[in-house]
């Protein structure tokens, strides 16, 4: 398997969404990012340079509602996703978010503080109950650190 390079590729998502609609106003009006093309089923948005995809589904239970597991003593939603984000940007977003009075699954705080990888982190659910995490390493080079 080759390095991962420093210049990387956007990812693309698709994930199942309850209520475009609500959906729409999370991901434009809580999180910040802009939409793309979209349809009476589907939208897709630019989720900090890269694309996510909200795709309308019968309203069912989302998987991460009711499954986690534990990392540095927090019961972590899975599946997840989210974007790292640049150190004080994460700062600024998790203070954001809690002058908001966002309901966090995980409040921001610092994991495996003085280990390798120590990180910022914080977890939410979207209106369907997809479960985000927004994540900080003040040296990117720790992404991997074991």
């Amino acid at each position: 398997m080759s390095t991962p390079s420093r210049s990387l590729s956007p990812f693309h998502l698709a994930f199942p969404v309850h209520d475009l609609a609500a959906a729409r106003d999370f991901y434009v009006t809580k999180l910040g990012c802009t939409m793309g093309r979209s349809s009476d089923r589907w939208i897709d948005f630019d989720f900090f340079g890269h694309q996510i995809v909200a795709h309308q589904v019968a309203k069912e239970p989302i998987a991460a509602a009711n499954s986690t597991n534990y990392v540095d003593g927090h019961g972590v939603p899975v599946p997840h996703f989210g974007v790292v984000l640049e150190w004080s940007v994460w700062q600024e977003f998790a203070e954001r978010l809690q002058q908001e009075n966002t309901e966090f699954v995980i409040a921001p705080y610092i994991r495996f503080l003085g280990e390798p990888g120590e990180q910022a982190t914080m977890f939410f659910l979207d209106p369907s109950g997809n479960a985000l995490e927004f994540k900080a390493f003040k040296d990117l080079g720790n992404l991997f650190a074991t």
